[in-house]
């Protein structure tokens, strides 16, 4: 059985006095998505935030335990942030492109952590294929010039994921990355992730559970800080082993 890509043990985590994780041990398989569900306050998204370490932005925050991604242990002092994040893609609820063209958002990463400079031939090469491996080169190859704000929704989240295919990432974190969007680009944007998988370990938080249902094949279910049950999606939505998860499949609660 493949090492999974990302192993968390006894973590906890409090903001200041406040204890927002206790004793998580989870596993996230290598090229599979997962989803993390449960009521909003439950620590899905300060979960997620923690494996890139984003978290620590907020000095008041403390964490003890271990996450190790691929192999390593994300939390030892001596990591390097900025390769950790190299590793660990991240794409917010909100898209951000910057405010440059959409040319200049693809190669952003890849102009920042290669050293070397890479001829324009070379940028146009990445740019192509990161677009192509979002499904948007053929919406904007003609205006890869035009400001990257002026793209729909959409295809500005999609363009937040094309930015950090370059920097050849192997996780990409997701926190509610639909949340913006109408159904249609809801739907575009699903279909996206469901073809990155297998290139790519996929965590996304998600407050919609036909969406957790529909774009990951493991899913998490967490409540008040803790995990009550981690198995495939379909299980999970199905027969949940808990109580506590049925509850809040059902709507009686979060």
């Amino acid at each position: 059985m493949a090492e999974p890509a990302i192993r968390v043990r006894d973590l906890s985590l409090w903001y200041g006095t406040f204890q927002a994780l206790h004793d998580i041990d989870l596993d996230i398989a290598q090229g599979e998505i997962t989803s993390l569900i449960g009521p909003s306050g439950c620590g899905k998204s300060t979960l997620l935030r923690s494996i890139n370490r984003i978290v620590e932005r907020l000095d008041y925050v403390r964490t003890a335990g271990t996450i190790e991604v691929l192999g390593q242990n994300a939390l030892a002092p001596s990591v390097e942030l900025t390769q950790l994040r190299k590793q660990v893609g991240m794409v917010f609820q909100r898209p951000n492109p910057l405010p440059i063209s959409i040319r200049e958002n693809v190669v952003f990463g890849h102009k920042l952590h290669t050293p070397d400079k890479t001829s324009k031939s070379d940028l146009d090469d990445i740019c192509e294929a990161a677009l192509k491996e979002v499904l948007l080169w053929d919406k904007v190859k003609d205006r890869l010039d035009d400001v990257a704000t002026s793209l729909s929704l959409e295809e500005q989240q999609k363009l937040c994921i094309a930015r950090l295919i370059p920097v050849k990432p192997k996780v990409l974190l997701m926190d509610e990355p639909c949340s913006a969007l109408d159904p249609a680009g809801t739907e575009a944007v699903e279909e996206l992730i469901w073809e990155l998988r297998g290139q790519y370990s996929i965590v996304i938080v998600t407050h919609n559970m036909a969406q957790a249902r529909r774009a990951s094949e493991s899913c998490v279910f967490m409540l008040l800080g803790k995990i009550i049950e981690h198995r495939p999606t379909e299980e999970l939505f199905v027969t949940p082993e808990h109580q506590q998860t049925a509850d809040y499949i059902e709507g009686r609660y979060g």
